[in-house]
C-alpha cells in the first residue's frame, strides 16, 4: 500500500532524485534518500509546509535538493532505480533515514546537530537528521 499518492511520472522523478543524490552510496543509500523525500511529503512541518506531492518535494525552492540543479538529475530514470523508488513509496523505511527530513554530505564527521535537528546516523557519505516527534508527529 502506497504511503503517498503517485503516478508513473512521480516514480521516475523520485528515482532520478535518489540516483542523483546518492548513487555513489549504492542501493541502500539511494533508498535512504528516498525515505527523506517521501517523509517530506507525508509530514507538514518545519521546512516543508504545503509539500503535498512528489513533484513539489523534488523541486521545492528554497530548501529543496541540490541535485535538481545538475545535469545528471535530468537523465532518464533507469528501471532498477524506479524499482527502488517503488519500494519507498510502498512504505519501506531504512535507518537512519526512517524519520529523517534532511541529509547532507559533510567533509568530515557528522555533527550532532544540523540547524537544530538531531543526527540520527550516517550511511557512507551522508549524515541524516530527524525532527523531534513532537515537532513532526506524522513520521
Amino acid at each position: 500500500m502506497a504511503v503517498v499518492a503517485h503516478n508513473e511520472r512521480d516514480i521516475a522523478l523520485l528515482a532520478r532524485l535518489m540516483r542523483a543524490e546518492a548513487e555513489g552510496d549504492g542501493d541502500l543509500g539511494m533508498l535512504m534518500v528516498g525515505n527523506v523525500g517521501v517523509n517530506r511529503v507525508i509530514e507538514d512541518c518545519l521546512d516543508f509546509p504545503n509539500i503535498r506531492n512528489i513533484e513539489q518535494m523534488v523541486y521545492q525552492s528554497p530548501g529543496g535538493f541540490e541535485a535538481t540543479q545538475k545535469g545528471y538529475f535530468y537523465q532518464r530514470a533507469r528501471e532498477r532505480d524506479k524499482a527502488l523508488a517503488r519500494r519507498i513509496i510502498s512504505g519501506e523505511r531504512f535507518h537512519p533515514a526512517t524519520r529523517s527530513l534532511w541529509f547532507f554530505r559533510p567533509d568530515g564527521p557528522c555533527p550532532a546537530q544540523w540547524y537544530g535537528q538531531w543526527n540520527t546516523g550516517r550511511y557512507k557519505s551522508h549524515c541524516f537528521f530527524s525532527p523531534l516527534a513532537s515537532e513532526c508527529p506524522r513520521l
